[in-house]
């Protein structure tokens, strides 16, 4: 028996029984493969594999055991949702054309949608601005949440939660997690998947959950379980407390230089030590937000007293805070600080050594001192900051509290919210190049802000809330000031500062390629100094009413924060905001289709019926000869290859979308056209620095054939098809980092290509490349951006679908014009059974088909 029984809140519950069956491998086990086990024992019921892989763990080996993983409920966004939804539609489609019952594709476990990832911001440093930009994002985005709503009515378990109502992670963190679940007898920890890469945001309250695509998160929706192998564990211990001055975010930059550092992609991350019981549950969640910027599949702390507190200031049931920590003793899961798990590898930060970081100004993992900041820029731009007239050379163009990073730690803005006090009271401003903004995770915020007395010195700086969404963490900042724009345009260089994740290149806006993130009050400083230059720690950030003004002046202590959090938290401010937002009436007045299948209009610029989900689809393995068709550097994100941001009417995607009746000076973003194929191809690769090795001076986007001529990649890839050649895609180290956006390897199969190769890969869009049937490649000696390639080189790849196995050799031999032969060192970047039968059947679409026919 692998089941025992506790009563709690007077009745019975059926549990795991972790103790007795793991037995001496508990104590040695970290908490990330405890609930791993858990889960997998609850799915399978078969303990020997299990046990046999942990004893090979004990001994510094692996035995090719693979958890089975299901969650019991899945999250997405509007924009991840939105392809994953065109795809059930178009399945729905291929189901009835083929004979099939439509109906039969229907969610089999529970599907939570925010709608966060739309809201752009129009409006700033204005009253009113939250409703005007949510009633723009509406109208701008009226069709495709038409869509949206056509899922909630006619796919069973899909929930949409309207705009406004906050950012999917501080959803999840303040209302959806359980923690524990408990339901027809049976408990169990919480755990889940996500449809973006911050999921892991959830782990920081002991919630078991990670991001993938939306391909995944497809296959797991209609039955299938997920599988993984036996994960690589790194711990991190924590020691110490944080230095007066020092907030959470600065803790978060540092592990994210550290880990990154180490190396940690596709690892289960997990804290430990005495250092951990000092942070609180919103703390935690700041660090576990961060793990796509580290790398890690998780940032994972383990359930204590910290998050019970968290569970009561959010106003859950009283009966499930009190079940919580008997439940997690007795299942073994339990944190405790003295513990030392056994980890593969494992570092140590004491967290008293600590000061004030940013991150910049390119990746999230370049920490440095605020005095690094303008060296930096220089480095990056290559000439030195001038001094003149006007709008300054480094100016903050950008200044933005933003994202579920460090909007859903109450602290974090109650910091900021003092700073603008101080600082207002001091007679500072902000200048008025400098674009502001505030746009925290939850509605909740707004109302503990006012209750601290802090909102009207938020806004008299110009940080009033401008909505509950991403914004410009996810490229919706709205356009830039003129006087910025005019400033860019004179050569001028243009930072952002944010409260953010990521802050590649192009990232925040497509005119700005240098962003820090900071702090939220770092963020209202910089804003307030206006330029990057100096030191801010050390050098005046501005000019008050009685001279010169010292970040030391107008920085809170943490006596200062702690006396405003109690009087600004209320557990019932959590439930109220919530549902106030989500009685939106515009949202309401959307009309949506009531109909097994989802009417395509033929005119429609938003949504389109995909390709790929049909029965047409087939493997792609096999022996051929493939030419490439872009050779592509390091760092190549899913920003890069597939961009959310503001559609360029002179680009291909917005000429197709002007042909058809779009509006020049209003063509949205890249995000909102996801049910698109057809605007989405036209958009991949159009960053500026993906950069095409196989030739100079080729603009972003395009390539060259081996006859000499230039095109888009779209057409040259079509080009290619008609003749019958194959074509492949390489790229450097890093590939396909940041958002789990699933249309970065989509965009890849509508190419035509066989095969990705690269140094190494991010795990989801490896995960999602093998989803769309496309072989991801690793090339551990051989980095194709310096290899000379040229349009006429050939590729021979030997890899019939029935030689396929997890990490298996593929062989590859590279043809050069002149004939020359070389033989390349590659394996497949395929972990699992499961993921090596997806690539044999084409991928997870028409394995669900498949599945659904049979």
């Amino acid at each position: 028996m692998i089941q025992t029984t506790m009563t709690l809140n007077a009745s019975d519950w059926r549990y795991v029984d972790l103790p007795a069956v793991l037995g001496g491998h508990l104590a040695r086990l970290p908490h990330v493969l405890r609930l791993l086990a858990e889960n997998h024992l609850r799915e399978t019921g078969d303990p020997a594999p299990l046990l046999a892989a942990l004893e090979a763990r004990a001994n510094n080996q692996r035995d090719g055991f693979e958890f089975t993983f299901r969650p019991n409920r899945l999250l997405m966004h509007d924009t991840t949702c939105t392809p994953a939804l065109a795809d059930i539609a178009g399945l729905r489609d291929a189901l009835a054309e083929a004979g099939g019952d439509p109906e039969r594709l229907t969610p089999g476990l529970p599907v939570e949608v925010s709608v966060d990832h739309s809201l752009a911001v129009e409006i700033y440093a204005e009253m009113g601005a939250a409703q005007r930009n949510i009633a723009i994002e509406i109208q701008r985005n009226h069709e495709r949440y038409a869509f949206m709503k056509w899922a909630g009515l006619n796919l069973k378990g899909v929930h949409v939660n309207p705009p406004g109502t906050g950012i999917m992670h501080t959803i999840n963190l303040e209302q959806l997690a359980t923690v524990l679940e408990m339901r027809d007898g049976q408990m169990h920890p919480d755990m889940l998947l996500g449809t973006d890469s911050h999921t892991p945001m959830i782990n920081g309250i002991g919630v078991m959950g990670w991001g993938i695509g939306g391909l995944e998160a497809e296959s797991v929706m209609f039955g299938q379980p997920a599988s993984l192998a036996m994960p690589d564990v790194v711990g991190v211990r924590l020691d110490g407390a944080l230095p007066a001055g020092v907030l959470v975010t600065d803790l978060a930059l540092e592990i994210t230089h550290r880990l990154r550092e180490l190396g940690v992609t596709g690892a289960f991350v997990e804290f430990f030590g005495p250092g951990v019981s000092g942070l609180s549950a919103s703390e935690r969640s700041v660090i576990a937000n961060m793990a796509p910027e580290y790398g890690a599949t998780t940032g994972f702390f383990a359930v204590d007293g910290a998050v019970v507190d968290y569970l009561r200031m959010t106003a859950r049931p009283k009966a499930l805070v009190d079940a919580i920590e008997p439940a997690f003793r007795a299942m073994g899961l339990w944190f405790d600080p003295a513990a030392h798990p056994l980890f593969d590898r494992e570092i140590a930060l004491d967290l008293s050594a600590l000061s004030p970081t940013i991150s910049g100004p390119r990746r999230p993992q370049d920490r440095c001192a605020p005095s690094e900041a303008a060296p930096r820029i220089e480095a990056a731009i290559g000439r030195a900051l001038t001094h003149c007239d006007g709008v300054p050379d480094g100016a903050v163009g950008v200044a933005a509290i933003t994202s579920c990073t460090n909007t859903s730690d109450p602290a974090l803005l109650i910091a900021a919210g003092l700073l603008a006090r101080n600082a207002r009271g001091l007679g500072l401003r902000v200048p008025d190049w400098v674009k502001t903004s505030l746009a925290p995770g939850s509605p909740s915020a707004r109302d503990y802000l006012a209750r601290a007395g802090l909102l009207q010195d938020l806004e008299a700086l110009g940080f009033g809330i401008v909505g509950y969404g991403c914004t410009t963490c996810i490229g919706n900042p709205g356009p830039l000031p003129q006087v910025i724009e005019a400033a860019l345009s004179d050569g001028k260089a243009v930072c952002a500062v944010l409260s953010g994740n990521r802050n590649f290149p192009g990232r925040v806006h497509p005119k700005l390629d240098l962003a820090y993130l900071a702090s939220p009050a770092l963020v209202i400083a910089y804003a307030l100094c206006g330029v990057i230059r100096g030191d801010i720690t050390r050098d005046p950030v501005g000019q008050g009413a009685k001279g010169p003004v010292y970040l030391a002046d107008i920085w809170p202590d943490s006596d200062e924060v702690a006396a405003a959090m109690n009087r600004a938290l209320n557990p019932a401010d959590v439930p109220a905001a919530f549902a106030q937002a989500a009685a939106n009436v515009d949202w309401a007045a959307i009309d949506a289709p009531e109909s097994p299948r989802f009417p395509w209009a033929p005119t429609s610029r938003n949504l389109r019926r995909p390709k790929f989900a049909s029965f047409d689809e087939t493997c792609r393995l096999g022996t051929y000869s493939a030419a490439p068709l872009t050779v592509l550097g390091d760092d190549m994100t899913t920003d890069h290859i597939s961009p959310a941001g503001w559609i360029s009417p002179e680009s291909a995607a917005g000429q197709w979308l002007i042909e058809r009746g779009g509006d020049p000076d209003d063509l949205n973003v890249y995000a909102s056209y996801r049910g698109n194929w057809e605007v989405m191809l036209r958009g991949l690769f159009t960053n500026r620095l993906a950069r095409n090795y196989l030739a100079d001076d080729l603009p972003p986007s395009w390539t060259t054939l081996a006859d000499g001529r230039r095109l888009p990649l779209f057409q040259a890839a079509e080009e290619l098809r008609e003749v019958g050649q194959s074509a492949v895609i390489l790229a450097g180290e890093r590939y396909g980092m940041g958002s789990s956006r699933d249309w970065a390897a989509k965009g890849a199969a509508l190419l035509g290509t066989r095969a990705v190769l690269a140094r190494s890969f991010e795990r989801i869009h490896r995960q999602n490349l093998i989803g769309m049937g496309v072989l991801p490649v690793i090339l551990p000696d051989w980095t194709p951006a310096q290899a000379g390639l040229t349009p006429a080189c050939r590729l021979h790849i030997d890899l019939p679908a029935n030689a396929l196995s997890p990490n298996c050799v593929v062989p590859i031999t590279l043809q050069r014009a002149n004939g020359q032969r070389e033989t390349i060192t590659a394996r497949a970047a395929v972990e699992t059974a499961r993921e090596v039968a997806l690539l044999r059947n084409g991928g997870v679409l028409r394995t669900i088909l498949d599945q659904a026919m049979s």
